[in-house]
């Protein structure tokens, strides 16, 4: 029989009225305890969810890796790229690469009869990935963009439909600027959707590829640029440097000079943000480990005070000072185990109540979404839950001590 965790439960399933200080301490203990872990689990889904969500909304617009013209990728003004179908070869041939899209931008100004609004007209045909484009859609539908023709219709976000006044079903006129002057084009509104990305929705507007192409007065091979999808995100340097030896400062039959930019360097501002983000949490779990710790400490000595008499004879029977201390440790782990039981509970409820209820929101000018966004993600909570576990017992091992500096004769006497 194990003789330390037999006094352990021994001691922890006690119902003793006269242990009127150590029965609350462990309630505190255990209470401080599942607090700590709830909101850990909380914070740790919440800014994964966050990260997540922004960055899959970023990336949506565009890709995990650009490939353009040198001058496109650093300025505002458009540059054609060759983009032929040998070329689209050569960046699908890549490792790492799982799918690879073209489109070309055009600005462009909306007018209806009362007002007026620039745009960037994205082009896009039938092997750019919607998916994000229709998940998104609040109203209309997406139609079957092309690279062969015109068919003069568009999607707008909310914003550019509020502003202007429109809805799904209007006609509106178009004009774009070039060099031989003012080009007309009236387009048909095919639906609307909405991101939260207020950067990206002001702007974007998205049509048939072929159309952006013409009004540009580009080959039919020449396009704004190519988006890569990796498998993984994590693969992104990996597959940027095969891109800067396999196709950067190579020239296009036309004269162009091509490069490559991944989306953290697009968009530094926004994934600097999310990364101030991860601190926050480690912030927060170390104040949440913290006071998880000090509570189970005085729990834990205050049992070992109220327990003097008890272990003064355990150690006049031969007990070993190690075999007492294992015994309070033993203790302190059942403390921990139902602390984090009732923070399991409270932590992944709020988070699954918050998945499928949004029950918080948020002001989606600021933070990109109307709702706190939740990633339930087993991995990390089992982490969390682990290192709890750990610290908790770690910090314990030094009051534990205090046990040997008990005295067997001075000890059976105290009450």
């Amino acid at each position: 029989m194990n003789l330390p965790l037999f006094i352990a439960r021994h001691i922890y399933h006690e119902q003793d009225s006269r242990r009127k200080v150590s029965r609350p301490a462990i309630r505190i203990a255990t209470i401080g305890v599942a607090i700590g872990l709830a909101v850990m689990i909380v914070s740790a889904c919440v800014v994964l969810g966050f990260k997540h969500t922004i960055r899959d909304k970023v990336i949506g617009f565009g890709s995990h890796v650009t490939v353009a013209d040198f001058m496109a990728l650093h300025h505002d003004a458009p540059y054609p790229i060759c983009m032929s179908d040998s070329m689209i070869q050569v960046l699908k041939g890549i490792e790492g690469v799982s799918h690879v899209q073209r489109y070309a931008q055009k600005q462009g100004i909306l007018k209806t009869d009362d007002d007026f609004l620039g745009v960037m007209m994205m082009g896009i045909g039938p092997d750019y990935d919607t998916t994000f484009i229709s998940h998104n859609m609040i109203e209309g539908t997406l139609p079957a963009f092309s690279d062969e023709k015109s068919g003069n219709r568009i999607v707008v976000s909310k914003i550019i439909a509020d502003k202007l006044q429109i809805k799904t079903g209007d006609r509106i006129f178009a004009y774009f600027l070039n060099d031989q002057g003012v080009r007309t084009r009236r387009y048909t509104i095919s639906g609307v959707y909405s991101t939260n990305m207020k950067h990206f929705d002001e702007n974007i507007c998205f049509t048939d590829l072929y159309a952006v192409v013409k009004l540009n007065g580009w080959q039919p091979d020449q396009m704004s640029g190519a988006g890569i999808t990796l498998s993984d995100l994590s693969q992104t340097e990996s597959v940027d440097r095969q891109l800067n030896d396999l196709v950067d400062r190579t020239s296009d039959p036309y004269g162009s000079t091509y490069a490559s930019m991944t989306i953290q360097k697009m968009y530094p501002q926004i994934f600097a943000w999310l990364d101030l983000l991860d601190l926050n949490v480690w912030i927060i779990m170390a104040l949440m480990v913290a006071v998880a710790g000090f509570t189970m400490i005085s729990g834990l000595l205050i049992i070992i005070l109220e327990r003097t008499s008890m272990i003064g004879t355990l150690k006049a029977l031969g007990a070993r000072n190690k075999t007492i201390r294992h015994a309070f440790l033993w203790f302190a782990v059942f403390m921990t185990a139902k602390g984090m039981a009732i923070g399991n509970l409270i932590g992944i409820g709020f988070c699954l109540l918050q998945k499928y209820l949004g029950i918080v929101k948020l002001d989606a000018e600021t933070y990109y979404v109307d709702t706190v966004p939740v990633e339930i993600n087993i991995p990390v909570i089992l982490l969390i839950n682990i290192a709890t576990l750990l610290i908790s017992i770690i910090v314990l091992i030094a009051p534990s001590f205090l046990i040997s500096h008990i005295q067997p004769a001075k000890s059976m006497k105290y009450e």
